[in-house]
């Protein structure tokens, strides 16, 4: 094991451009089970009921159940060392960016800057009729929030049946292609479209 690990920290150190792609299971260490997990959330909510674009059209209430349950884990949570340790990685300058799958914010609160949030997260709000954003703080105490414009708002984050924002797809995908090494953390690397940035580094 040792030798692995000092086979792979020199490839870190010597590959002069290096990204990570994280997933769920970088924060179950911080108290995040993973959704698909029999004590995540996907147990209790059905995602197909509760967490899609057409849902939120429909009966954004609905939406908001799941997310005020999704606030309860998010809300609590910390970054832990791994966390951490790759944002001292980005700061030492040998991580250039992390691509994470996770909503939960916890890479910037670990310290990391270059961080793509993939599916998007829980910390901003946006009306998707008049483009006003807003912050989860701002909102915090309004059940469910409501925009200026008195529509519900929607959470950043990416619904079941929703496409990649284009901008954190495209930019991922250019650093993938450019990347020397590539660090998984936490990700099986198979849910659509994430599971293309390993084949494309």
């Amino acid at each position: 094991m040792h030798a692995l690990i000092e086979k792979a920290a020199d490839i870190i150190v010597n590959s002069g451009f290096t990204i990570a792609l994280t997933g769920a299971g970088i924060s179950v260490e911080s108290g995040i089970p993973d959704f698909r997990s029999a004590e995540g959330l996907w147990s209790k909510y059905d995602p197909a009921e509760y967490a899609t674009l057409s849902t939120f059209m429909v009966n954004p209430g609905k939406v908001w159940e799941l997310m005020k349950e999704m606030e309860k884990l998010l809300g609590k949570a910390k970054p832990n060392a791994a966390h951490v340790a790759m944002g001292e990685l980005e700061k030492t300058g040998y991580l250039h960016y992390i691509i994470t799958q996770n909503i939960d914010n916890l890479h910037r609160e670990g310290g990391a800057k270059n961080v793509i949030e993939y599916h998007g997260t829980w910390k901003t709000l946006s009306c998707i009729w008049c483009g006003k954003k807003y912050t989860y703080e701002e909102k915090r105490d309004q059940y469910p929030p409501q925009c200026e414009c008195k529509r519900i708002l929607k959470p950043d984050i990416v619904f079941f049946g929703e496409s990649i924002p284009k901008d954190a797809m495209v930019l991922s995908y250019r650093l993938a292609s450019k990347a020397k090494a590539l660090i998984i953390v936490g990700t099986s690397a198979v849910v659509s479209p994430a599971n293309t940035i390993p084949a494309i580094a």
